[in-house]
């Protein structure tokens, strides 16, 4: 049976009050796209997701418009929407940046980091060696991001933060395809990297964070070129 608007206004108030749809769908959209399911290009119907969701357009608009945000949406000048594809040209530059912000923001902390510094940095590591530990790969996205963004914090450049905390939304499905390569079950010395940059940063060893930043970032670069040079399948996802 078809929905109608009183549907829509009823779904609303009744399943999404205050706002809650919108992160709904935001949530279950990100998570697609992240997942790679919403392939790199796709068209996003408005019309479509508002059925699906049980929502007027003006949420999933909402919706969109933080993922327009977050680098995985895009709104082409014709005014259709669609996610936004993977620069694999330009792959390398990317993989530059975050090199260079893992570097510059791990320094920063070891030499700037201040009181409640520490402790959210190891909240967030906890967290990650948790979703490790279940082999849940959405949340290590997640708790990765904010065990990076924290550090850049405790560097109190606020650039940086900006800059690093794009780099790390934007690469969300870049990092997909590295747990990927490891089906998921990250090896333990990778939850022992983070654990050695938050014991650097603790000993306020400037040059020490730089060398492991370096380090975890390399890893990170070589598995994800050595996946995509490997899968033909990777290959033309992203290029899509």
């Amino acid at each position: 049976m078809k929905q109608t608007s009183k549907d829509k206004a009823n779904g609303e108030q009744l399943g999404y009050r205050r706002g809650s749809g919108v992160g709904h769908v935001y949530e279950t959209l990100r998570n697609e796209i992240v997942e790679l399911r919403l392939a790199p290009g796709a068209p996003i119907d408005e019309v479509q997701l508002a059925e699906r969701f049980s929502l007027s357009r003006t949420p999933i608009r909402e919706a969109l418009v933080r993922l327009v945000g977050d680098g995985l949406v895009t709104t082409l000048p014709n005014r259709a929407t669609i996610v936004a594809n993977i620069d694999f040209l330009n792959l390398s530059h990317f993989f530059d940046a975050l090199t260079l912000m893992y570097r510059v923001t791990t320094r920063l902390a070891a030499a700037n980091h201040g009181s409640g510094d520490l402790e959210a940095i190891a909240t967030h590591q906890e967290a990650f060696a948790r979703a490790v530990e279940a082999r849940d790969a959405m949340s290590m996205i997640s708790t990765n991001r904010d065990f990076h963004r924290a550090i850049a914090i405790a560097g109190r450049n606020r650039y940086y933060i900006d800059l690093f905390t794009q780099l790390l939304d934007e690469g969300r499905r870049i990092l997909r395809l590295y747990y990927s390569s490891f089906n998921d079950e990250l090896p333990r010395r990778y939850v022992t990297e983070h654990e050695d940059l938050l014991a650097a940063i603790k000993a306020r060893d400037v040059a020490l964070a730089d060398q492991l930043a370096q380090a975890h970032a390399d890893q990170i670069v070589r598995q994800i070129k050595g996946l995509i040079t490997a899968d033909s399948n990777v290959n033309t996802a992203l290029a899509l």
